[in-house]
């Protein structure tokens, strides 16, 4: 929808960016899998009994890593943590781990660093060196130094998920994504190994990966910063063995039950679930989006073009309690995750789909940067990005969308009438410092389809937010793409509000 002016091409692995030859170890990394693109693609279960592969959930929660037997207990403020393999994790991956000698040492599976309780007791001896883990977690001191906080986990597939100080863990991140939402089904790319780096006094954790699929080999550099916002740096060398119909850069995967903008919500408690509420985007031209998520009643792909965006991300900007009500879940301290591209995103478009769920244990969002160029057998990628943890909204000169809401057009002691036109309320927090003239006013509201009528912006609540309305009258069978900001004397003092509405 949107587009840049600028047009940059694809880059590709070349001089200058591989790592130096300080770093031999990440340079045979790359290698590697730019050979392996070369030949067929093969999976690895480690040679896996039929008795791990079949364990149920039940069987695989009665497996516990020993906290004693972490890696570099004692030794170092950050310790690794280990998963078993087996149950859902039939390709396990190798880890290294890499010390002060620069050498890299593979880390055998260990059954000793395992309790097995109960019906998993048997499943011990079914296990060996060769075995080894279905990923790992990562622990460091962040609220205090008594205690180890988790920060990062990386567990199944190319997933990864991080938190911050006062997060609980919800939205992931993948290495890659291939071929989402295409009706030839989608290919999940799985890292296969991992270089553990020692990190020195006051050092970052260091991780190398390698990653493999169908259709790409790829070679990944990780560099994490736990802290208030955990924030990490990517780099991967990317690699195709076999055309790419749809490459994802830099995926997120979540999950949206209902909201605040759910039409008709199940009969539950809690007035909202989800991990995620919206999806956010700064163009190459500095516009600000905000789109909203929904559970549609069918399969949804949507997208927003640029060229090279300044960064977008996916998240939970709703952190009041008191929207959740749920003291289990704690829905309001799920992060949000932020990308800021520094390489490789050239022309392409934010892509966002949309699956239909009934349940809170289903992911059902999922958004991704698609470049225009195509990805064909024989060629390589390369991208770097940062990827960090939010807390609710990130700080904006603009006001930002912090509530979406739909209702029918009656007023007050009216009858319900049968009418597919909808009213929408989208209020604006307002930010310090900016001094608003309610009589200067306007409002841009668009839409694709249908017709929209009395659009208007008001200040509410004291001048702290800006409300703007309207009502949609949809077009039959057709979902509505709507688009609305606020501007002030011919200047925009909002973020553009993005949704997709779909009639009943």
């Amino acid at each position: 929808m949107l587009c840049g002016a600028a047009v940059t091409q694809a880059e590709e692995v070349s001089a200058q960016n591989l790592p130096p030859e300080s770093a031999p170890i990440l340079n045979s990394v790359i290698e590697e899998a730019r050979q392996s693109a070369t030949q067929a693609y093969e999976t690895d279960d480690h040679e896996l009994s039929d008795a791990l592969k079949e364990m149920n959930y039940q069987t695989y929660r009665a497996i516990r890593f020993k906290a004693d037997k972490s890696l570099w207990r004692g030794e170092n403020p950050y310790e690794v943590q280990f998963f078993h393999p087996g149950f859902l994790y039939q390709q396990p991956v190798t880890v290294y781990t890499i010390g002060a000698d620069n050498q890299p040492k593979r880390l055998p599976f260990e059954r000793e660093a395992f309790r097995y309780d109960g019906d998993a007791a048997p499943l011990a001896k079914e296990t060996d060196d060769d075995n080894g883990y279905a990923g790992f977690r990562v622990h460091f001191p962040i609220k205090n130094q008594q205690y180890k906080d988790e920060f990062a986990v990386f567990l199944g597939a190319s997933y990864f998920r991080l938190i911050g100080k006062e997060h609980v863990y919800g939205i992931s991140a993948r290495g890659l994504a291939i071929d989402t939402g295409l009706p030839e089904g989608e290919e999940f790319p799985h890292f296969t190994k991992f270089w553990l780096i020692e990190p020195g006094q006051g050092q970052p954790m260091m991780i190398y990966a390698r990653l493999e699929s169908p259709s790409v080999s790829g070679a990944y550099k990780f560099i994490i910063t736990p802290g208030d916002e955990t924030n990490v740096k990517v780099q991967s060398w990317l690699f195709a063995r076999e055309d790419v119909a749809k490459l994802g850069v830099a995926p997120f995967t979540s999950m949206f039950l209902y909201g605040e903008n759910t039409a008709v919500v199940p009969d539950d408690y809690r007035p909202e679930v989800h991990d995620s509420d919206g999806v956010n985007m700064i163009t190459e031209s500095g516009e600000q989006i905000w789109r909203v998520l929904t559970n549609p009643a069918q399969l949804q792909i949507t997208s927003m073009s640029d060229s090279a965006p300044k960064g977008f991300g996916v998240m939970q900007r709703d952190t009041d309690f008191a929207s959740y009500l749920d003291g289990e879940a704690n829905y309001h301290q799920r992060p949000g995750l932020w990308v800021t591209p520094q390489a490789g995103f050239e022309k392409g478009r934010l892509e966002v789909v949309e699956i239909p769920t009934k349940s809170e244990t289903h992911d059902n969002i999922v958004a991704y940067w698609v470049p225009e160029a195509p990805f064909v057998a024989g060629e390589s990628r390369y991208f770097a990005y940062q990827l960090e943890t939010v807390t609710g909204a990130r700080d904006s000169d603009l006001a930002t969308v912090v509530r979406t809401r739909q209702g029918a057009t009656v007023l007050p002691g009216e009858e319900p009438q049968e009418s597919q036109t909808r009213r929408f309320s989208i209020d604006f927090k307002v930010p310090e410092g900016m001094s608003i003239a309610p009589e200067m006013l306007n409002l841009t509201a668009t839409t694709n389809q249908g017709q929209i009528q009395q659009a208007r912006v008001f200040p509410v609540n004291s001048g702290k937010l800006l409300r703007a309305t309207f009502l949609l009258t949809p077009q039959a069978g057709q979902p509505a793409d709507m688009r609305l900001y606020i501007h002030q004397e011919n200047q925009r003092v909002s973020e553009v509000w993005n949704y997709v509405y779909h009639a009943e």
